[in-house]
């Protein structure tokens, strides 16, 4: 089964607003702002991890669909969910920090989400792409459920609860201490489950597809549109601008108008995606087909970018900012501004182009085992 070359693409397009994002990390700039350049540097990245887990499931199904064979595709989510997982606890912990004082801040971040999530999926993949997709949906349409659920047990049991329940869905009870949670499983898993569901879609006829998917995509985003106008109207009294109030949606966890906004133009764009042709269009391309490498790299990339940048500016690189990135911790006066961090994010993306076009030429001309799981 030969590749889909809208989801190439559009995993690309997310993964390079990916990097403005990190880089925006380690320039100290805070995420979201009463400035308009703030406020849209932190915005338009708010597309990325909706597109990777909905991503995630299409790709999912469709990789089910050429092993022909569901328990290889079950062994297959479990195994790349859990090695997501071991990534996110290792390497990826290191290579924000540069250090190795794990007992003292671990982050439970996007890769680990996607990795449990993937688990989770294993679970589901026996039944239909429609039920999976409904059990998606209802997740997260209904997720706030889970908010409560907790609160039916007994004292002395919520506390033991605690430990383990904060990574599915925020209650408000004890966690676990030592790991920071940033992503919650839940309504996450539901984003991945509908992904894969979508993926019978990808699969028609290109007509019928584009139509669909032009359709689906623009209902969502009017949906967002109508409801998020509503909310917005709601917090009139806030002095925060309209605009930036009604973009400005709930993502730990993300909320369902979070959702619309993300996942509707993703949707609405496959079609336009999929003819993406040029110098561009192959340039995303070639990002989207090696995801997780293009991930393990540009975090030390962006990461030695700033300590070069700090050393130019400052003469000197202090790495104790970025003890606990992403959670940086740079002195406002020592911040970058915009144009410095977009700067560095196009030489970055450059730098990152020419390591992602070789392995996916090396990954299109083997055939080994381990290399589908990068």
């Amino acid at each position: 089964m030969s590749r889909v070359r809208s989801l190439d693409v559009m995993r690309g397009v997310v993964m390079v607003l990916m990097a403005i994002d990190h880089v925006r990390v380690y320039a100290g700039v805070p995420a979201g702002g009463p400035t308009a350049g703030v406020f849209f540097t932190r915005w338009v990245t708010h597309f990325c991890a909706p597109a990777f887990v909905f991503l995630a499931g299409t790709a999912a199904y469709l990789h089910g669909r050429k092993l022909g064979d569901t328990n290889a595709l079950l062994r297959y989510l479990l195994t790349r969910g859990l090695m997501l997982v071991v990534l996110e606890l290792t390497v990826i912990r290191f290579a924000w920090t540069f250090n190795v004082a794990y007992s003292e801040f671990v982050l439970a971040g996007v890769i680990w989400m996607l990795g449990w999530c993937m688990v989770l999926l294993a679970a589901l993949v026996r039944f239909t792409p429609r039920t999976v997709g409904i059990v998606g949906v209802a997740l997260m349409l209904f997720q706030q459920v889970f908010h409560f659920v907790p609160r039916a047990l007994p004292e002395p049991a919520r506390g033991a609860v605690g430990v383990v329940y904060e990574f599915f869905y925020p209650a408000g009870l004890e966690g676990w201490s030592a790991i920071n949670i940033l992503y919650v499983i839940i309504p996450w898993i539901g984003v991945m489950a509908a992904g894969y569901w979508f993926a019978t879609i990808m699969t028609r006829e290109p007509e019928a597809r584009d139509r669909i998917c032009l359709r689906l995509g623009l209902a969502a985003t009017a949906a967002f549109v109508v409801l998020g106008g509503l909310a917005t109207v709601m917090q009139s009294t806030s002095d925060e601008p309209a605009l930036f109030r009604f973009l400005n949606q709930g993502k730990y966890p993300p909320t369902q108008l979070y959702l619309l906004m993300t996942l509707g133009p993703l949707i609405a764009l496959m079609p336009v995606a999929e003819r993406a042709r040029g110098v561009i269009g192959e340039t995303f391309a070639v990002f989207g087909r090696v995801p997780l490498f293009y991930y393990l790299l540009h975090i030390p990339v962006i990461h030695i970018s700033a300590l070069i940048v700090g050393m130019i500016r400052e003469g000197a690189m202090h790495p104790e900012w970025y003890a606990s990135a992403p959670y940086a911790q740079v002195p406002e006066a020592n911040r970058w501004g915009l144009p410095l961090l977009y700067l560095v994010f196009v030489i970055d993306v450059a730098v990152l182009y020419w390591p992602s076009r070789w392995f996916a030429r090396v990954k299109a001309a083997r055939r080994d085992g381990w290399l589908q799981f990068l």
